[in-house]
């Protein structure tokens, strides 16, 4: 250790240097410990602030506190936690070396924590909120959502990407800058390169198609189409097996980026069946009751293949009652948009509870809904 002037400390400087740095560590080691404490203590201290602002505000606080924070509880937990220590560590702000040591884990650890919460929130947002707002307008709720989504991601891996760089002190607009400089020398000295890169890009991000999927492309309007199974996806290009002569075209991803993709293997469907048993038996009226509710219901929600729903009533053995079986269809491009249409489903089933609830009819759902692949011939 030497001081501002250069000379050589004295004993009692490094006595006093000890004696300091002890004391800041343990404090923050006292912190640590009591950090947990302080983690599961936030969704409550959410919960007084809600309740305060509802005296203010026309809010709903316990169907905030719901729907927001008690299904986010241990995540908040998490997050709260690694939050505190983080404050604590700035206790060892003037020893360099041992707060970028130990604030390399603590920070990464909280960013990857508020980005998990973030996440997570925003799909509830989403799904709650969102959606249903453009229900109530008669907005019709389709991938645009999914885009959304992926947007909000994004914005939150930059927020936590943020939360790392400026707990450990990194200038980001430095760095930026020079990723932009290199960036430019780059698109000059391999344009071509970059090109092919950017398609590889522009696959991954839109996914047209994956290996293992069958697609139909034309390269030349005046021969036929090339019909093959994706063998891999690669930094340059994309290698497809052609069908009945089994040979192998490589095609530039840049290529296949600008080009109009037939996806054979995703022309499918799932089944979704919901089985509905009410208590008491139910009369001719009372079914058709049940069946114009249901119907005009799933109506407003988008996704879902009416022409094919289906809904069969039957008496259950040994019960008095009556089962009532829905079956859904849904339909998508991709896995988001399916498990888009999926919580889409769960919302339908929620509304279609609530308005045969308003005609006195009991029912209970004895298991949950069943998914069933259904591909479709090509």
């Amino acid at each position: 250790m030497v001081n501002i002037l250069g000379a050589v400390p004295t004993d009692q400087e490094i006595e006093r240097y000890a004696l300091e740095l002890a004391l800041r560590l343990g404090l923050f080691l006292l912190g640590a410990v009591l950090s947990p404490a302080v983690g599961r203590s936030l969704p409550q201290l959410l919960q007084l602030v809600l309740h305060f602002t509802e005296r203010h505000l026309e809010i709903d606080a316990v169907g905030a506190y719901e729907g927001f924070i008690k299904p986010f509880r241990n995540s908040l937990t998490i997050a709260g936690t690694l939050l505190f220590i983080a404050l604590c560590l700035n206790l060892l702000a003037n020893y360099e070396e041992l707060y970028t040591f130990l604030g390399f884990f603590i920070y990464l650890s909280l960013s990857v924590s508020i980005a998990w919460l973030a996440s997570k929130a925003a799909q509830q947002v989403i799904l709650r909120s969102v959606i249903n707002l453009l229900r109530s307008r008669g907005k019709e709720v389709n991938e645009i959502v999914l885009v959304f989504e992926t947007l909000t991601n994004i914005l939150i891996i930059l927020l936590a990407v943020a939360i790392f760089a400026r707990g450990l002190k990194l200038n980001l607009i430095a760095l930026s800058a020079s990723l932009g400089i290199g960036g430019i020398a780059v698109a000059f000295a391999a344009q071509q390169a970059l090109g092919r890169l950017i398609g590889t890009v522009e696959l991954y991000l839109d996914r047209p198609y994956v290996p293992g999927e069958y697609i139909r492309v034309n390269f030349n309007p005046y021969a036929e189409d090339l019909y093959g199974r994706v063998e891999s996806i690669g930094l340059r290009s994309t290698k497809i097996r052609t069908a009945a002569q089994n040979t192998l075209v490589i095609v530039p991803n840049s290529m296949m980026a600008g080009m109009k993709i037939e996806n054979i293997t995703r022309g499918k469907k799932i089944m979704a069946m919901l089985c509905l048993e009410f208590v008491q038996r139910l009369q001719e009226g009372e079914k058709a009751l049940v069946k114009q509710v249901i119907e005009q219901t799933s109506q407003t929600f988008w996704g879902f293949n009416k022409a094919n729903m289906r809904i069969q009533f039957s008496q259950p053995e040994g019960k008095l009652g009556t089962r009532a079986r829905v079956s859904f269809f849904i339909t998508g491009s991709s896995e988001d948009s399916i498990g888009l249409r999926k919580r889409l489903l769960e919302l339908a089933n929620d509304a279609i509870a609530k308005n045969l609830s308003a005609y006195n009819l009991s029912f209970t759902i004895p298991e949950p809904m069943v998914y069933i692949d259904s591909p479709m011939s090509i």
